[in-house]
């Protein structure tokens, strides 16, 4: 079982501390979501521009995850726009030796 990472980029269509405001209801779900291991959330106010970078468990967590409920109330906010969403595999051994941060014990290694 195979860990997934995903990307999501938007534009912000208002500012950085509107954006914040706006999320602070959802952290929680994102949180709770079935299979997410960490979500990192980055902004960058100054090209008004924000991302998300998740590792989920696995391919089937991933995709539950963007074809759900928590993902179309984010990306639904009018303050976003211009959304881009990538899935990536998990390269472990290169991931490991450069100290990313993964969770080992999901794979028992």
């Amino acid at each position: 079982m195979a860990q997934k990472l995903v990307q999501i980029q938007f534009k912000l269509l208002g500012s950085g501390v509107e954006y914040q405001q706006a999320v602070v209801p959802l952290v929680q779900a994102v949180a709770d979501s079935a299979g997410l291991q960490w979500k990192l959330w980055l902004l960058n106010d100054a090209e008004h521009a924000a991302s998300g970078i998740y590792l989920f468990a696995d391919e089937s967590s991933a995709r539950a995850y963007l074809s759900g409920a928590v993902l179309a109330r984010l990306i639904g906010h009018p303050l976003i726009g211009d959304v881009s969403i990538k899935q990536f595999d998990l390269l472990e051994e290169l991931t490991r030796i450069s100290r990313g941060p993964i969770l080992e014990h999901i794979r028992g290694l």
